[in-house]
């Protein structure tokens, strides 16, 4: 069945709650305006069981049908836009590869404390946050799949882990700080569909880059997946902690047939090490702890959205389809984007050996230094 017509669903939004007859939240969504929240307050204008959505980022987004709020979510003064709202969807959080890591840690970390404490001065009952299903580590023991349940082992070594994992912990705390308030946690697998990452950034390599005795498992999350998944937990649905993504996984050899993508091997101690010099040099944005997410298996189950009735609409092989749809055309080795001409010039498998090389490089240069 084909969704409505843009104006006609923005039309009906904006009609009154009488007319529409809707007897659903009130429902407000940080960082509004792009990605992942610019997508789910669309869905959600859409939905006969929503009453009316509140969007709140630091400039006005396209959805016309929403009620628009603009500042920053550290502002305090959040919680008088808030008030009036039933549910928080808290999606504004900064996990650019290029930010500067202390002030993405800043605005993560503080953004979601603030959005808590002022959900429940706003006497809202349920607040929705998103993080990653990263956040129980990739380690070559973990079980396959992971359930919800499983313990987050995770370190602060991969973009952005830190953080998530710091948002796990103002999650479990806030019920006990503002008993009546209810968090529901979302972690998405590898996340799919607009998004830059580490991990999409993988497919963008000339070679795909296997660590020798390592076993990788691929499992992905559309965004569109993510969207309907959250929709179920505003709607009280489902609660707790979700982990969300495609049914089951890709073993790496399915991925590069798939892909059409050689593999480059290479022993674990030279993989790791050249990661960490490249990343302590400023050669590449992504630090040593995300190689571990291609090395080992961190698939999730999923269980509990599918005991309460949701199915993802994409798998994985129709995920990593529209990946490498999204990816072509750009250049990426060990984590760095190339421009065309730096690709042209250096080729594939040759741009990869000089940043391995110049890792060996300065290796070779501060032992140099300590002999002398």
């Amino acid at each position: 069945m084909s969704s409505p017509d843009p104006q006609v669903r923005a039309a009906r939004n904006q009609s009154t709650p009488s007319a529409r007859g809707v007897r659903g939240p009130v429902v407000a969504v940080t960082g509004a305006a792009s990605g992942i929240g610019a997508l789910l307050t669309e869905r959600l204008v859409a939905s006969d069981e929503v009453k009316q959505v509140i969007a709140i980022d630091e400039r006005r987004g396209e959805c016309a049908a929403a009620q628009w709020h603009i500042l920053d979510v550290r502002d305090p003064a959040i919680a008088d836009k808030l008030r009036g709202a039933d549910v928080v969807v808290h999606l504004a959080l900064d996990l650019d590869l290029e930010t500067d890591s202390a002030a993405r840690t800043a605005y993560n970390v503080r953004g979601t404390q603030t959005v808590l404490t002022a959900a429940a001065a706003a006497g809202i009952h349920r607040v929705v946050l998103c993080t990653s299903a990263m956040v129980y580590g990739a380690l070559p023991e973990n079980e396959l799949p992971l359930s919800e349940d499983a313990e987050l082992r995770a370190t602060a070594e991969a973009t952005g882990v830190g953080d998530l994992l710091e948002i796990e912990r103002l999650a479990r705390r806030a019920p006990r700080a503002h008993p009546g308030l209810n968090v529901t946690v979302v972690r998405p697998a590898v996340l799919v569909g607009g998004t830059d990452t580490a991990l999409t950034r993988y497919f963008e390599s000339p070679r795909l880059l296997v660590v020798a005795g390592s076993r990788p498992a691929w499992q992905f999350c559309h965004v569109e997946d993510l969207c309907s998944a959250l929709e179920y937990a505003v709607l009280e649905k489902v609660d707790g902690e979700l982990a969300v993504g495609c049914d089951g996984w890709l073993e790496q050899e399915e991925v590069e047939e798939l892909s059409g993508i050689r593999r480059m091997e290479l022993p674990s101690a030279v993989a790791l090490g050249a990661a960490a010099r490249l990343h302590r040099i400023g050669l590449t944005p992504s630090p040593a702890g995300d190689l571990a997410y291609t090395m080992y298996p961190w698939v999730v189950s999923g269980s509990r959205l599918h005991d309460a009735g949701w199915r993802p609409q994409w798998t994985n092989e129709e995920v990593l389809a529209e990946l490498l749809e999204e990816v072509s055309g750009r250049h990426t080795v060990a984590g760095r984007r190339l421009g065309r001409k730096d690709a042209t010039a250096a080729g594939a498998a040759g741009a990869t050996v000089a940043l391995l090389g110049a890792a060996a490089v300065v290796r070779r240069a501060r032992k140099a230094r300590r002999r002398i």
